[in-house]
């Protein structure tokens, strides 16, 4: 919306300006131009009240609400494993840098323009200038691409909670093959934990070339996600609202249920000194540490990995934070709300670390002592000594003795090497972590029927507030648009969206569908939200004017941004996002894109086989990193060829004046 200087105060001045404005054919608006107005946030004009809009129920629905799309089940299941990988300690620094210098400024942004100009991300951009048009519809096709798949992995969440009833667990052991003579071979070379998610969930296919038939059970388990999604968002915020009650805070009840029960559970400590430090050497002088620290952060990948988890964490560019505070009341304090939200993000990921890893703790023990136990009883049954003469306390003092004496037949046990290390090394990130490791650490749990319900319930009520913003997403932009408005209810608008979403879901039910949707995450949910931000940023910097945004948070919390907010918006936030996009671009340029197929057959397995991705599959990653992205040079150029016949038809009508005239 183009605001004059000589605009009165008057809403129906306004209105019939911005009528004007509308009817001048070639004027400033059609060239994409947008007036900022120049004057102090006391005369910046009120955008009238829409009364027919939805407004929040009261301030602490709309901070649940941003908080439960921006913490999802990466805060669980990716930060710990990265703050794992590169050293605890040492990751915190680029993450918090990045938390600083990136985070919190493009959130701060989202929340202001959104509460400023109350639309949703199409008409937000669109208002600034038509040539930015395309920013909200990039927008809107990520929030599609992620919703896909992310209620895929929701749908997994509930096959799993529906299996926790079952006792004992079904991934506790393997099944019996055909003739009941030992367990299925695939399951005895893996796991049974391996064997329920790769053989009995997904029946996941060798080759992402074998598409294999849609599995049923999945097929309604998405269904009743999508059906789930659509009852919350039936009617936008006003249904969401009352939902996020429940689904926002019962995350934090269950992990803190975890971390009490799981810090007193054996080998808790040492999960959680893996956690800091990954090599496990706590006992390395402060030299050698800070040699550590240092080799680290010239990682360059540490600091890649610190800024994308910054930003996908705090669910950025998709639109839907945007479409939040758009139904905020114009003289809310954005600015605070940036802070809180952004600081709640990150400590939930640190807190959600914390009972993780001591889980993974005590099933690294478990598994070490059961190791240990296994070469226990070798050894007394291969030199006939009474039970209990040898014990995991003096085992290392047994095993040096009967070397020294027996060499020979110590070497004919072929005991397996028991290093608590390696079964740390055992974690993982993503789906590994929550349907592969945490499912076996369940399994030693006492009561662990209980502790997976609680377990999944918590993933699937994560998940489910991450689905609101991102059917959100997509929601308010479609009904800003006043055709939809008044010609669709907005309970068919969001029926529409969650069954055209379930249909094109489906192809991730297929028996090759995991495949397909690592294939979504890395290219869908990656590089064009990094594109879709920077144009964000630049837009507002320096389209819509970094003084006119200024005065318009001035004008709304009462305060005028501060210089950090001024140099990060204006140059350090876009000039971070550009480095981080160069070396995202270069990191995948070096590394060639393929994937891990699970197959019996391979030779190493149950390890997978890496394979390259074939040619047909290529264009399909390129094609879903790019197609969000096209839609921002597309609207630009048509708004620019529109802008450019209009001007070239006024011209001819003015050097061939009507024969009236």
């Amino acid at each position: 919306m183009a605001f004059d200087d000589t605009i009165s105060h008057s809403h129906s001045a306004l209105t019939k300006t911005a009528l004007n404005l509308k009817a001048r054919g070639g004027g400033e608006e059609e060239k994409g131009v947008v007036k900022m107005s120049r004057a102090s946030p006391a005369d910046i004009p009120t955008p009238p009240e829409d009364d027919s809009r939805s407004k929040w129920d009261n301030k602490f629905q709309y901070i649940l609400s941003c908080v439960g799309f921006a913490v999802g089940l990466g805060n669980v299941w990716r930060f710990p494993y990265l703050c794992q990988s590169y050293g605890g300690g040492a990751f915190l620094i680029p993450y918090f840098i990045a938390l600083v210098f990136e985070g919190i400024p493009l959130f701060h942004l989202e929340l202001a323009i959104g509460q400023r100009l109350r639309k949703g991300s199409i008409g937000v951009w669109s208002t600034i200038s038509p040539y930015l048009g395309g920013v909200g519809y990039s927008s809107l096709m990520v929030s599609l691409l992620v919703s896909l798949y992310y209620n895929m992995i929701l749908t997994w969440v509930m096959w799993y909670f529906m299996n926790s009833f079952q006792a004992p667990l079904p991934w506790s052991t393997c099944p019996l093959n055909d003739y009941r003579t030992g367990p299925i071979e695939e399951c005895h070379q893996s796991t049974a934990a391996n064997y329920f998610w790769y053989r009995q969930t997904l029946n996941i296919t060798s080759d992402i070339g074998e598409s294999g038939t849609l599995q049923w059970q999945l097929v309604l388990c998405l269904a009743a996600c999508w059906a789930v999604v659509y009852i919350c968002t039936i009617r936008g915020i006003e249904s969401t609202g009352k939902v996020i009650y429940v689904t926002a805070t019962f995350p934090y009840m269950v992990l803190t249920i975890f971390l009490i029960y799981g810090l007193t559970l054996p080998g808790a400590i040492e999960g959680l000194i893996y956690l800091i430090t990954p090599d496990a050497s706590i006992f390395l002088f402060i030299s050698q540490n800070v040699f550590l620290l240092l080799n680290i952060l010239k990682n360059p990948r540490v600091w890649l990995d610190a800024a994308t988890q910054i930003f996908f964490s705090l669910s950025l560019a998709f639109g839907g934070h945007i479409a939040f505070s758009s139904y905020n009341s114009p003289k809310n304090d954005c600015e605070m709300d940036a802070v809180i939200i952004t600081v709640v993000n990150s400590m939930t990921s640190l807190y959600a670390a914390i009972p993780v890893f001591s889980v993974l703790g005590f099933k690294a023990t478990v598994g070490y002592q059961n190791c240990l136990d296994r070469n226990i009883q070798d050894i007394i049954n291969a030199f006939d000594l009474e039970d209990q003469s040898v014990t995991r306390d003096n085992y290392t003092i047994w095993t040096e003795a009967l070397n020294a004496v027996s060499p020979n037949q110590m070497a004919s046990l072929m005991l397996k090497n028991c290093d608590l290390q390696e079964f740390l090394d055992q974690s993982a990130s993503g789906t590994g972590l929550a349907f592969i490791v945490f499912t076996e650490a369940v399994v030693h749990l006492p009561g662990s029927q209980a502790w997976s319900m609680l377990f999944f319930i918590m993933l699937f009520t994560l998940g489910l507030s991450s689905m609101f913003g991102n059917v959100e997403s997509i929601l308010t932009p479609l009904l800003d648009c006043p055709s939809v408005a008044k010609s669709i209810p907005k309970e068919a608008v969001s029926g529409m969206i969650c069954l055209t979403s379930f249909l094109l879901g489906l192809c991730f039910t297929l028996r090759s569908g995991n495949y397909w949707l690592e294939v979504f995450d890395s290219y869908a949910g990656s590089l064009p939200l990094l594109v879709i931000a920077f144009f964000e940023v630049i837009g507002v910097a320096y389209v819509y004017g970094i003084k006119r945004f200024s005065n318009d948070v001035k004008w709304m919390t009462g305060r005028q941004p501060n210089l950090y907010w001024q140099v990060t918006w204006r140059i350090i936030s876009p000039l971070l996002m550009l480095i981080v996009f160069v070396a995202y671009v270069a990191f995948q340029a070096q590394e060639q894109a393929g994937y891990a197929a699970w197959d019996p057959t391979y030779e190493g397995f149950p390890a997978k086989e890496e394979r390259a991705y074939p040619n047909w599959a290529l264009a399909i990653c390129v094609l879903l990193s790019a197609l969000p992205c096209l839609f921002i040079p597309i609207v630009a150029i048509y708004h620019f060829v529109r802008a450019t016949l209009k001007g070239e038809k006024q011209g001819l009508q003015l050097c061939h004046p009507t024969a009236g005239n």
